[in-house]
């Protein structure tokens, strides 16, 4: 859920650089906690990324070595560790959002740890406050973002609503991600469900079908290589000017720009955007629990929760966490996003992918 910079290609979300500071993503060769090795390994998505200077502090200020293993797409990620979880690649897992929460919390992945700082956490991001088997990191909006541009050249109105995506005049011009795989493109058909109920959100993608949207496995995919407005789409020669990304995407192309443009290049249609939450736990079988703690303390930290913002696009959950100026200019959240309870995500969300894949995919 997060978006950084890869390469020399701008990315926009909920994450995507890679962390070099820290050691490669081998094996597990943490230690037992009392004694052992004193490294800790955060297992994460491929949207981690945070700054040198945070990494060395948190490594100074503990005493443990930070390694970071990327184990792709988010939903992916969290299958992955649920599979292992009774031989955890790592201490932490950092990536779990509130779309996959209860998969993750139903399959024993996390042991309770409350982290320092839960009580600074924004009240609406708390979760499963009891046994604080996970702890709120950050939040972000998915949303459909346009290309400027292309809709400037076109003289057409970009599209503000899911009602006006399956328009004609928007045909053929949305690429989304697979829900089964992608965490921005489970959280779109989440908001498609909010939006239109148990009973109407297959309808309105029968209509999205037919008027033209393309599916495609996770969101670097969709953003870098089919979306026109983006800096990789645009050298790729993309041609859908609408994507599902984050109301954090547009800053992300202001930030990363050879030369910082007037405005951004993209936009986000306000009408379509669901609200997202990260959290991070200490994994059940953890090897060095002591240091996933300390780490899980860090990730609250105000200097890691303010570091959040230019390095993987997200909003920070603590209440005093300061958001710097061009991330809140550029990417400000959504005024009303679509929500939806846990629990009923919970109740719901395999049967609607499963029966979503059938009507969308086949």
């Amino acid at each position: 859920m997060s978006i950084t910079k890869k390469a020399t290609v701008l990315v926009a979300g909920l994450g995507l650089i890679t962390l070099s500071a820290c050691g490669s993503s081998g094996g597990n060769d943490q230690g037992t906690g009392s004694g052992g090795s004193r490294t800790v390994t955060l297992v994460s998505h491929d949207s981690w990324a945070v700054s040198k200077d945070v990494v060395a502090a948190f490594e100074k200020q503990s005493g443990y070595k930070l390694k970071v293993l990327k184990d792709g797409e988010a939903g992916q990620a969290v299958n992955k560790a649920i599979l292992t979880k009774d031989n955890p690649q790592g201490d932490v897992f950092f990536g779990v959002d509130n779309t996959l929460l209860s998969r993750a919390l139903d399959n024993g992945l996390f042991q309770p740890y409350e982290a320092k700082g839960f009580d600074a956490i924004r009240p609406e991001y708390r979760a499963d406050e009891d046994e604080h088997r996970v702890t709120p990191v950050d939040t972000g909006d998915i949303c459909v973002n346009y290309d400027k541009q292309w809709f400037e050249k076109k003289k057409l109105t970009p599209p503000r609503t899911f009602d006006d995506l399956v328009k004609p005049e928007y045909k053929n011009l949305l690429v989304t991600e697979n829900a089964s795989t992608s965490s921005p493109g489970l959280g779109f058909l989440l908001g498609t469900a909010a939006e239109y109920g148990d009973d109407g959100w297959p309808g309105y993608w029968k209509k999205l079908k037919a008027n033209g949207v393309k599916v495609v496995d996770g969101w670097e995919q969709a953003y870098y290589e089919e979306f026109s407005g983006s800096a990789g789409g645009k050298e790729a020669g993309a041609d859908r000017p609408l994507v599902v990304s984050y109301a954090s995407s547009p800053p992300a192309e202001v930030v990363y720009a050879k030369s910082e443009p007037k405005t951004a290049p993209t936009g986000v249609a306000e009408g379509t955007c669901f609200r997202q939450v990260e959290y991070a736990g200490l994994l059940a079988d953890a090897r060095n629990p002591e240091g996933g703690k300390a780490l899980l303390d860090f990730l609250l930290s105000k200097r890691f929760q303010e570091d959040m913002p230019l390095n993987m696009f997200v909003y920070p959950v603590r209440e005093d966490a300061r958001v710097p100026k061009v991330f809140a200019q550029y990417g400000p959240q959504a005024e009303d996003p679509e929500t939806m309870d846990p629990a009923k995500i919970a109740a719901n969300r395999d049967q609607w992918v499963k029966s979503w894949t059938s009507l969308v995919l086949k």
